[in-house]
């Protein structure tokens, strides 16, 4: 069924109940229907709709626009935009709130089929590419999610970043599908968190910012009872912090190209998220799944590899695995560092000294040598403890190989719009001599 005649569905049924908060307003399940058929997208056919707006409830009214006319809604921003201008097909840009109009707009009849959602992604390279899925791969995940959540449509749901990103907007559609109340700041806005959290029960949002949302409820309270937590690895101890504040943590595995592929909601490790298989092949992880995305629009060239029985891999890197068994995931291949003929995983060097105090956060990258081809380098956030105190870590957990040869310290490190460090950019601010990123003696 489509997200959008779901929201119908929910604006009969429970017509005042809260639909999206933004940071303009509300809208309850009512209005935003009416809203969704009074701004039709002009008649595309199923062509790609780029959605370059700013604000998150604007966004969400044309994303349902696109769904309603049997388009693929593409949320990027200007910059983005510009970006993939040579290499994604657009049908249509959006970068104003769609006009209202008269007539009834254009509806098509849904297939499963039906290509109903595109997401950037960039990988190590930074070069944006399109991923497409079908509709049965969007949406039918959702009431596995709901049920491994608790999520239900009497919750409501904070969704605390950018729905350019293919986390916080699967966040935001899903939970308007689920007819639960969605707040969307459109960015993570540390000022609004106490009073988004004295009305959210569920949060969904990317590992590092889970340490600040229990801060502010410690200080404020309120109901919030689950984190969804996706993107990257849960930082030490947060799932038990989480736990003495009374949050369900439901963590998850995945990509933008495969979707939901483990998902951990005991803290016990990392399980196939329902109807998913798994493999570890020569280190790297498969899955097969209705998950599965499409692939690349314009067949632009990334880390996707599938094969003729329906499996597929973008590198990322595990230890072996059984069935049964927890997954035990090692970073992605494609940012491996080759250093004297070792291959060293920059997660693996970073899960160590994040163990470290007074270490935020940090990337690990390859930095060129003349005779070892790379060597292994931190950046670390903020203000690190001493290089002897990071080297006593590193040579008590790492490798010989693993072990950092630079050390440097900036004040914030860049992200992408998931939340993640900006690996590739880090690296590349460092081969130009950036003064914000200081050597560490």
């Amino acid at each position: 069924m489509p997200v959008a005649a779901q929201v119908k569905r929910h604006a009969v049924e429970r017509p005042h109940r809260p639909a999206l908060c933004g940071p303009q307003g509300s809208l309850t399940y009512a209005e935003l229907w009416r809203e969704v058929i009074a701004r039709p997208l002009p008649h595309t056919g199923k062509g790609l709709v780029a959605i370059t707006l700013s604000d998150p409830v604007d966004q969400l009214v044309a994303v349902l626009a696109a769904d309603l006319a049997g388009a693929t809604p593409l949320l990027c921003d200007e910059e983005q935009r510009e970006r993939m201008a040579d290499t994604v097909p657009v049908d249509l840009s959006v970068d104003a709130p769609l006009p209202l109009a008269e007539g009834a707009g254009v509806t098509t009849e849904p297939t499963a089929g039906d290509l109903v959602w595109a997401c950037l992604t960039s990988g190590s390279a930074g070069r944006p590419r399109a991923v497409v899925r079908t509709r049965a791969s969007w949406a039918g995940s959702f009431p596995h999610l709901d049920d491994l959540a608790g999520i239900g449509p009497d919750d409501v749901v904070l969704v605390p970043g950018p729905l350019v990103s293919s986390l916080y907007g699967f966040a935001a559609v899903h939970a308007l599908a689920t007819g639960a109340t969605v707040i969307v700041p459109g960015r993570w806005s540390p000022g609004s968190l106490a009073t988004q959290l004295r009305q959210a029960t569920v949060v969904h949002l990317v590992p590092h910012r889970l340490p600040a949302v229990l801060d502010v409820l410690a200080e404020v309270g309120g109901p919030l009872r689950t984190a969804v937590v996706g993107g990257a690895a849960l930082p030490p101890h947060a799932r038990d912090l989480a736990a003495r504040a009374g949050v369900k943590v439901v963590a998850y595995y995945g990509a933008t190209e495969m979707s939901f592929v483990a998902v951990d909601a005991d803290g016990t490790g990392l399980r196939p998220f329902p109807e998913v298989e798994i493999e570890v092949r020569d280190g790297e992880v498969w899955a097969r799944s209705p998950w599965l995305a499409e692939g690349y629009l314009a067949q632009a060239p990334g880390p996707l590899k599938t094969d003729v029985e329906g499996w597929m891999s973008v590198g990322d890197l595990a230890e072996p695995y059984r069935p049964g068994q927890p997954l035990r995931l090692r970073g992605r291949g494609d940012g491996a560092i080759q250093t004297g003929g070792a291959t060293v995983v920059p997660e693996d060097v970073e899960a160590v000294l994040r163990g470290v105090p007074g270490v935020t956060d940090l990337v690990v990258i390859g930095s060129p040598h003349p005779e070892l081809g790379s060597v292994v380098t931190a950046v670390l956030e903020g203000t690190p403890p001493s290089r002897a105190a990071l080297e006593a870590v590193a040579r008590g957990g790492l490798d010989a190989a693993q072990r950092p040869r630079r050390w440097y310290a900036m004040g914030d490190l860049p992200r992408t719009p998931t939340g993640k460090p900006a690996r590739a950019l880090v690296a590349a601010r460092l081969a130009e001599g950036d003064p914000e990123i200081r050597r560490l003696g």
